[in-house]
């Protein structure tokens, strides 16, 4: 099984904390898609004869383009490969492009799955962000989305300026009441050459310290869990097997090409392992789509096995301890570290595998690099 991941790069404005690779003009959308069809082409030897099994539409804003363009693509992908029967094809939206009218479009184009960036239900935190719809336009949009979708999930953030636990609170209950298949919750991350991270620095806003964000995401966990979501990931909570299929497969490490600018690739060829990623740049992309690689990796036998032990730490899916011994560096020191992770309750131990506590996920990457490297990093 082989998944797809297409970058659709347009915003019509760029939000405070998003470092994620866009633009704003829009005139470029047709010029895109053009590029887009060359580029898959191009890529044709890398379809022929598979089966795809979930293809997900992110950004950017991804709802924004005109709906004719992701369904002429769609038909292109599917005339190069089988698409499997049950495939997951998910786009990612945000509610202000999702009036009357707009779902059933967006359905009818062969979309299954409807990824809503709602960021929060209140309007305090929605004003603080930056974002564009209120929170009667999240739990109105959230309502007509599980009318229209067998599988919906919404983003949720915490630890945005000036939240504690009562607007983090009034999230999930409204989360929880709308009961959508999936949700995600992100902590706030305050990334480089943002401007929410020119505010932060200049003192025009502060936003919660570490330890009150660790609060704010373990209330969600234990509400989520009550409410009968199965933390499968570590921003991630889904009802029975409404688990974002792309993203699952990406973090099993399984094959995945990605299209558009920025996208990044990851499949075996000859035995070895091998990354890519395309340029970050509309305009390179639209003037040689048969050329966009911008950076190719063959994976070593060290970073393969790092890999592994992030990704099934992150997934929880039971990391191997005999996997650990056999090919880390520690040493008789892998059972103190077990034993000490043990101590502060952020892992279990059953049947010789280690899995993630509620508690754990906050330390997963800690965890991952002190098994591997021997020291927390």
């Amino acid at each position: 099984m082989l998944t797809l991941y297409v970058h659709i790069p347009f915003c019509r404005s760029r939000c405070s904390y998003c470092d994620f690779y866009l633009v704003t003009a829009t005139k470029h959308i047709e010029a895109f898609f053009r590029a887009l069809a060359l580029e898959t082409a191009f890529r044709a030897p890398m379809l022929q004869g598979r089966t795809i099994s979930a293809i997900h539409f992110g950004g950017g804003t991804p709802s924004m383009v005109p709906v004719h363009y992701l369904a002429g693509w769609l038909e292109q992908v599917a005339s190069l490969c089988t698409f499997s029967p049950d495939i997951e094809i998910a786009l990612e939206a945000n509610p202000e492009d999702l009036a009357a009218g707009a779902m059933e479009e967006i359905r009818a184009a062969g979309i299954t799955r409807l990824s809503i960036g709602l960021q929060s239900f209140t309007n305090e935190k929605l004003r603080a962000l930056g974002r564009a719809h209120t929170a009667l336009e999240s739990m109105q949009v959230t309502e007509r989305a599980l009318k229209q979708f067998d599988s919906v999930s919404v983003d949720l953030i915490c630890g945005v300026p000036g939240e504690q636990m009562p607007l983090w609170k009034a999230d999930m209950e409204q989360a929880v009441m709308l009961r959508p298949q999936h949700i995600s919750v992100y902590m706030l991350s305050v990334e480089p050459k943002t401007l929410l991270h020119r505010n932060l620095m200049n003192g025009s806003i502060t936003v919660p310290d570490e330890s009150v964000q660790a609060d704010l995401y373990e209330y969600a966990g234990r509400k989520l869990g009550e409410e009968g979501y199965h933390h499968y990931e570590v921003s991630n909570f889904c009802f029975g097997n409404h688990h974002s299929r792309y993203n699952l497969a990406s973090w099993k490490r399984q094959p995945y090409i990605g299209f558009g600018p920025s996208a990044h690739s990851f499949y075996c060829s000859g035995g070895r392992e091998i990354r890519t990623a395309n340029v970050s740049a509309l305009s390179r992309y639209i003037a040689n789509p048969e050329a966009v690689d911008s950076f190719r990796e063959e994976l070593t036998d060290e970073e393969i096995f790092t890999e592994k032990v992030f990704l099934a730490l992150r997934i929880n899916s039971g990391l191997c301890v005999e996997f650990l011994r056999k090919d880390n560096k520690l040493g008789l020191r892998l059972s103190e570290r077990i034993e000490r992770f043990e101590a502060k309750g952020w892992i279990r131990l059953a049947e010789e595998r280690l899995y993630l506590t509620e508690k754990g996920f906050l330390f997963a990457d800690l965890i991952a690099g002190d098994l591997i490297f021997g020291q927390a990093y």
